[in-house]
């Protein structure tokens, strides 16, 4: 490096100012990473000094650059880079307490938290599988707003990144789709926890990413000059890029440098006292020169004018109207429609799978709403998210708005958490409940972001039939209902269908996941009115007067065994019992009423709960002496009808175990 260049001395006073907060920090919390944010400090400072287009004035502006460190557990990079390019929630008291209760800057950096933090990383792999979605988010919006839309998403990624297998869903898509606008730094410093990345890996990175259909280049990644010539063929590229940014991890650091030691741990005082005269560094814990904040500042300066040119852009943009109508995503205009829709669906009464009455919805929906972006992971015909007249998305093609997002469940999820963060697109996509598993942690994290992706999950239970028990998602939807923040909806028959559809749509506080059945039912429902599945759980059966002195037992269900509850209810009311069934499309929804509410619903008399799947979580609605029809195992091989009958989910059996209640009570 020639620090005698002024711009190659900006840029180490600026990575040195990002080394000392990080070594700080880290060791006033005795604990943290601070190996990686000083050995990426000098790709960060010529990024961010020469190339990044933000304004930290304006967080959230549209067309700003979106910056991902994948490798989440270096945060202090990132709090670092806030901090000095000014930020205002982003003060010195903030660095000073780092990973301490009530901070912004938590272990990982966790979006909502503090602004400009793009995503929640921290689980490795899904902030480049995220990253996908940001920068195929930025082709779809300029395809339809090219005078307002040009922006890069930029990615700083360690082997931790590139070894988890979400990264190579995430970069054949984008090399498949030839997203051009997305850039990974890679951190290759071959360090991992366990030591040199020799113990446990010989992939060639560069290889794999060409084979994927990217761009590789290589860099040293403490010579500024290397690092801004690589970033400057990216830029250019009509493919993703990777960059190979050869580092050393803790660089800074003399006697721990380049050691697996100095990944996860606070340097010491005596090892950051040897830090400061190895880099030169003569000012004091969390002192920042005036110099170092000034280069940042000036970076900052002219994110603030490209943003102030832009918006004199919007203003006098023909399309302006449109595009702030993505971005506001107003559900006004699906009103009307999805009225006329349920109100054709009562008149009508099919008997269709939920997945086809979904169809039904999602073509209302996309009607109504253009910002809706589709797809499934290789499963349209089966899954049936797409509607008539839908584009396939393409690499020649960006207007469209139907995504093939392959066989990569964990990939599409993440991707789909991505556009969503990046605005301008309601995504949903895709998949069999059973596989749910695989798109899991982006599930969680969109739930721990308060991301609205809509994840749309067929062929639900035991009732998908051949298939087997290794699609039969027994013990699924369980796992999903204990997942905070996100909502399942799991509806009964086409009208439900359509109000949860609405209910994912208003829900912009999380993810929703419908789970959608393949086996035929019938519209059970017969007013019109208010979005009963809203409520969460409501009486479908017994009247709004069914009340205790009017109730034997209460029939609880949900899904595609409402219809047996409704058969058993029957059954039951021949023998003289007095029956109300709770249609329960929502445990969360419900779980949100007032207690007082759920006990008028649910009532003192026995009940007895019927779903395709196991008991747990169903402590929401039944009580230790009430009883249960379901599976406490895994399924089988035959047709649907062969396996309810073979498992004892039916009518028949329904009502025997609620005349057995009936007889103790």
């Amino acid at each position: 490096m020639n620090l005698h260049d002024p711009r190659a001395a900006r840029e180490k006073l600026m990575a040195d100012a990002l080394r000392a907060l990080a070594m700080d920090a880290v060791q006033q919390a005795n604990s943290g990473h601070p190996g990686m944010p000083m050995g990426m400090a000098d790709v960060a400072a010529v990024l961010f000094d020469r190339f990044m287009k933000l304004d930290p004035a304006a967080p959230g502006w549209p067309d700003r650059d979106r910056f991902v460190l994948s490798a989440g557990h270096g945060s202090m990079l990132l709090y670092g880079l806030h901090h000095l390019l000014g930020y205002s929630d982003m003060d010195m008291a903030q660095i000073r307490a780092f990973r301490q209760l009530g901070a912004r800057t938590a272990g990982h950096p966790e979006y909502g938290h503090a602004q400009g933090i793009e995503v929640t990383t921290g689980p490795l792999g899904q902030g480049i599988a995220t990253a996908v979605g940001m920068a195929l988010a930025e082709r779809l919006e300029a395809a339809r707003f090219p005078d307002l839309v040009d922006h890069f998403t930029y990615v700083i990624a360690g082997d931790g990144c590139l070894m988890e297998g979400v990264s190579q869903e995430a970069i054949d898509l984008a090399g498949h789709l030839r997203l051009s606008k997305l850039i990974v730094l890679w951190d290759d410093n071959r360090i991992t926890i366990d030591g040199s990345t020799e113990l446990s890996t010989s992939v060639d990175q560069a290889a794999r990413f060409r084979a994927s259909g990217w761009n590789a280049l290589e860099a040293d990644g403490h010579d500024v000059e290397a690092v801004a010539a690589a970033l400057e063929q990216a830029r250019a590229s009509e493919k993703p890029t990777l960059v190979a940014c050869r580092t050393i991890i803790g660089y800074g650091a003399p006697n721990k440098q380049g050691g697996h030691d100095v990944h996860g741990a606070p340097l010491g005082a005596e090892e950051i006292a040897a830090a400061r005269k190895h880099l030169g560094w003569s000012h004091g814990p969390f002192e920042i020169p005036e110099e170092a904040y000034a280069a940042f500042r000036a970076a900052a300066s002219r994110g603030a004018e490209a943003h102030r040119v832009w918006r004199a852009r919007l203003e006098a943009s023909p399309q302006r109207a449109a595009f702030e109508a993505n971005r506001a995503q107003d559900l006004a205009p699906l009103t009307a429609a999805m009225a006329a829709h349920k109100a054709k669906l009562l008149a009508e009464r099919p008997k269709i799978a939920t997945r086809k009455a979904s169809e039904l919805a999602i073509g209302v929906v996309n009607e109504a709403l253009p910002f809706m972006i589709g797809g499934s992971a290789d499963l349209t015909g089966s899954n049936l998210t797409r509607s008539k007249g839908q584009r396939s998305v393409t690499a020649e093609d960006f207007g469209g708005s139907y995504i093939h997002y392959g066989i990569r469940e964990h990939g599409m999820s993440a991707a789909m958490n991505g556009i969503a963060l990046h605005g301008g697109f309601r995504p949903f996509g895709g998949t069999f409940l059973a596989f749910a598993d695989y798109a899991r942690p982006a599930i969680r994290l969109a739930a721990l972001m308060g991301v609205p992706t809509i994840f749309v999950m067929t062929h639900d239970s035991i009732g998908l039939g051949e298939d087997g028990p290794t699609h039969q998602p027994v013990e699924t939807i369980a796992s999903l209902r204990a997942i905070p923040n996100l909502t399942v909806l799991r509806p009964a028959d086409a009208l439900e269908t359509a109000e949860v559809w609405e209910i994912a749509l208003a829900n912009r506080k999380g993810p929703t996941l419908l789970a959608l059945s393949r086996q035929n039912l019938p519209l059970l429902r017969r007013e019109d009115g208010p979005n009963r599945s809203a409520e969460g759980a409501y009486l479908l059966r017994g009247g709004p007067d069914a009340g205790e002195s009017q109730r034997d037992l209460t029939l609880i269900a949900t899904g595609s065994e409402v219809e047996i509850a409704m058969t058993a209810a029957e059954l039951l009311g021949e023998e003289g019992l007095r029956v109300a069934v709770v249609s329960v499309p929502s445990f969360e929804l419900f779980a949100a009423r007032p207690a007082a509410e759920r006990a008028a619903l649910l009532g003192d008399a026995p009940r007895v709960g019927v779903e395709a799947a196991i008991r747990m979580g169903w402590d929401l609605l039944l009580r230790p002496e009430d009883g249960f029809v379901g599976m406490t195992g895994f399924g089988a091989s035959a047709p649907a009808p062969a396996l309810y009958q073979h498992f004892g989910i039916t009518a028949e059996a329904l009502a025997a175990e609620a005349k057995r209640l009936t007889r103790k009570a």
